[in-house]
């Protein structure tokens, strides 16, 4: 069923299985979503575009803390994950603690790995994971001058100026 939040690796694995047998195609992307805004959307659009069912893993809030500093995210993980599933180019979407993707690839195995073109083939998480049984890796170019960063940045020089 789309939409559902997943709650173990267990559950994502019985449901990828399950795509793939009905000949599926599954692409897989992640991040942290926070503050979501049009080059999210974009992004999770043109993802969906590489195959059947799109599966997204939005990182935790301690994942989120342990990469980007105490002051993020914003937005709480499980308001985050709604949004997410809110999209209509959204099938699947979850929450992840660890720092990178890596388990939750290794157990959805997506026929497309999807990651911004702001990361270069080499250094995504899981690609020579996806690669090794034929799975392929493709980048998204991101829309210019969106970025949850720039509108952090925007408020803060807004609420300074009053």
């Amino acid at each position: 069923m789309p939409g559902i939040k997943i709650k173990s690796l267990k559950q994502i694995q019985v449901i990828a299985a399950s795509l793939r047998k009905a000949g599926k195609k599954i692409v897989f992307t992640n991040g942290c979503f926070d503050i979501l805004h049009y080059g999210h959307v974009m992004y999770l659009d043109k993802a969906k575009t590489n195959g059947d069912i799109l599966i997204v893993g939005v990182n935790s809030d301690s994942s989120i803390k342990r990469i980007k500093g105490d002051l993020r995210p914003i937005i709480n993980e499980y308001d985050r994950l709604r949004v997410v599933l809110g999209l209509k180019s959204v099938d699947y979407a979850f929450i992840f603690k660890e720092n990178t993707p890596l388990n939750l690839i290794k157990s959805i195995k997506p026929d497309v790995l999807i990651k911004g073109a702001d990361w270069s083939e080499n250094n995504i998480v899981g690609a020579e994971f996806v690669k090794s049984y034929g799975g392929k890796i493709k980048t998204i170019k991101l829309a210019k001058g969106r970025s949850t960063s720039n509108i952090i940045n925007k408020i803060g020089k807004l609420y300074q100026q009053q």
